[in-house]
């Protein structure tokens, strides 16, 4: 019964990270990602600076952040008019994934403990 509990618990958290799984999986929306992680900077990037760095239009750039941000994987903060994307890994919900695969690898271990030690 224990096992049931743990695959209801593992069902649950794979709803809770529907939308991250979804955002993450676009491969733009990769490079994206891979962008901002390139800059480092706190202060985050502009649409712009995004478009420089992944060759894609304004408005493409414009609508894969959208995504990502309502996935909450990406934050956005405002100096007057000026918008700027960023990742902060303690607000973002792409650290759910990795308690998702956590447990996964938990309950594998568990049921399956000889395949594990390959």
């Amino acid at each position: 019964m224990e096992d049931i509990e743990e695959l209801d618990k593992i069902a649950e958290e794979f709803q809770e990270c529907q939308e991250v799984l979804t955002a993450i999986g676009d491969r733009t929306r990769q490079s994206i990602i891979i962008a901002l992680m390139a800059t480092r900077c706190e202060e985050g990037m502009r649409v712009g600076e995004i478009t420089q760095r992944t060759h894609l239009s304004r408005p493409a750039v414009s609508h894969h952040l959208k995504i990502l941000k309502d996935a909450k994987v990406v934050n956005l903060h405002s100096k007057g008019t000026k918008n700027y994307y960023y990742l902060d890994p303690n607000q973002s919900k792409i650290m759910l994934l990795k308690n998702l695969v956590e447990h996964i690898e938990e309950f594998m271990t568990d049921y399956w403990p000889s395949q594990s030690k390959n």
